[in-house]
């Protein structure tokens, strides 16, 4: 099959999906339409003829969400105008997109508790501490109106590479991190999971997870285990955070039983990040 993935030239994530899809001897494409201008992504699509488009494409912002803040302009058209254009123009031309979205639009609440139960995906947005995740809760909503669309929520992605945006290479180099449990999503075994689902035409939202949650605490624990021994890390609260912040920071717990149906196998998060962080720590040596 024919690709076109937008984010792979430069993203992370978009980058790993080409090298997937590449493994799978599928033919790829990387996008190189800025997805707010309408016309230059209609041309493209049109010119390659693509069987499935993959949206990696957006900006969370240098050094973090907190770029977005005061760059709001620029983050509406990126991950908003040009997510929905994308969905829309696909809409139009029988394509079907994969969007690559985030589930940092829910907190913990009185209903949803530490512990306790998990958003679902037809939760309404709770979430609007940081302008990044106003603008995706908006963003998400907008996205269940189109049929052709998979939107799958990632959450705090991390991975056996070291990349400065892997979560676990995130929090390694905060001076303090707060210790709360999370979803997160672990790349290498939800990645390939991505592109069966584009491929088999699946449609609607899922919360993009591995099962379970993990806090910071015990991602930092597993890699000074198998990583850095030397290693150690502090805690603060979410109070403490907020002061050094712009932004607040989403923490929750996204269930994923409707994941889970179509891939029972997906590993939990816990053995994931031991998983991934194995492998890191093997790649080191």
């Amino acid at each position: 099959m024919k690709f076109l993935v937008y984010g792979g030239k430069t993203g992370w994530i978009g980058s790993q999906l080409c090298d997937i899809l590449k493994d799978y001897g599928h033919t790829v494409v990387k996008g190189s339409s800025r997805l707010e201008n309408r016309k230059d992504v209609i041309d493209e699509i049109n010119k390659e003829e693509p069987d499935r488009v993959l949206n990696a494409a957006g900006v969370t912002g240098s050094p973090n969400v907190d770029w977005c803040e005061t760059n709001q302009e620029e983050a509406i058209r990126s991950n908003v105008i040009g997510s929905l254009n994308i969905a829309d123009i696909c809409s139009t031309l029988g394509k079907h997109c994969t969007i690559f979205a985030t589930g940092c639009i829910y907190e913990y609440d009185e209903e949803h508790l530490i512990g306790g139960t998990g958003f679902v995906e037809s939760d309404k947005p709770n979430f609007d501490g940081s302008f990044y995740s106003k603008t995706k809760g908006y963003l998400d909503e907008m996205l269940k109106s189109y049929s052709n669309v998979l939107v799958l929520r990632l959450r705090m992605p991390l991975s056996s590479e070291v990349n400065a945006r892997n979560f676990i290479i995130k929090i390694s180099k905060y001076a303090k991190v707060v210790n709360v449990p999370n979803s997160m999503s672990d790349l290498d075994t939800l990645l390939p999971v991505s592109v069966k689902m584009s491929i088999d035409s699946i449609e609607g939202t899922f919360n993009f997870c591995n099962p379970g949650v993990i806090s910071h605490n015990e991602v930092l624990d597993l890699y000074k285990k198998h990583v850095d021994n030397r290693f150690n890390y502090e805690n603060f609260t979410i109070s403490e955070q907020n002061l050094i912040l712009k932004s607040k920071r989403s923490n929750n717990h996204l269930d994923v039983t409707k994941l889970m149906k179509l891939f029972p196998d997906i590993p939990t998060i816990n053995d994931a990040t031991r998983d991934a962080l194995i492998k890191m720590g093997v790649s080191k040596v």
